[in-house]
């Protein structure tokens, strides 16, 4: 069973930027889908980013929040995936986590599309 680990949570002022970093346990299937989700407390867990290989082109997704602020990379032949946002707010605040698929989602959006999801990440923003 692939594990997706990610890093780079923790505590951030308000304008501040943060990178988040995930990784899967082994490269034996090649994700062809990875992106970010996150969830705040008493919310529902939301999308933020996602970035998808196909046949040498690569597509980018991003919530309208974020959009602007954040910025999705990743290496399709290591699996893994990263996230900068940059101008952070306490809005920011949650639990990140990474997702991942073997196949290609054409809706990067919606987290239950995705076979693996990581244990999560916490950012927490101060004002």
């Amino acid at each position: 069973q692939v594990q997706l680990r990610e890093s780079g949570g923790g505590l951030v002022q308000a304008g501040g930027s943060l990178r988040l970093s995930c990784a899967a346990s082994e490269n034996t299937y090649r994700m062809t889908t990875m992106g970010w989700f996150r969830q705040a407390p008493g919310k529902e867990r939301e999308f933020v980013a996602a970035i998808r290989w196909n046949s040498g082109d690569t597509a980018f997704d991003y919530a309208d929040a974020v959009e602007g602020r954040a910025t999705v990379s990743g290496d399709s032949a290591k699996n893994t995936v990263s996230l900068q946002m940059v101008t952070l707010s306490p809005d920011d605040t949650a639990v990140y986590y990474c997702e991942a698929d073997r196949g290609f989602l054409h809706y990067m959006r919606r987290a239950r599309n995705y076979d693996y999801w990581g244990q999560g990440t916490q950012v927490t923003v101060s004002s």
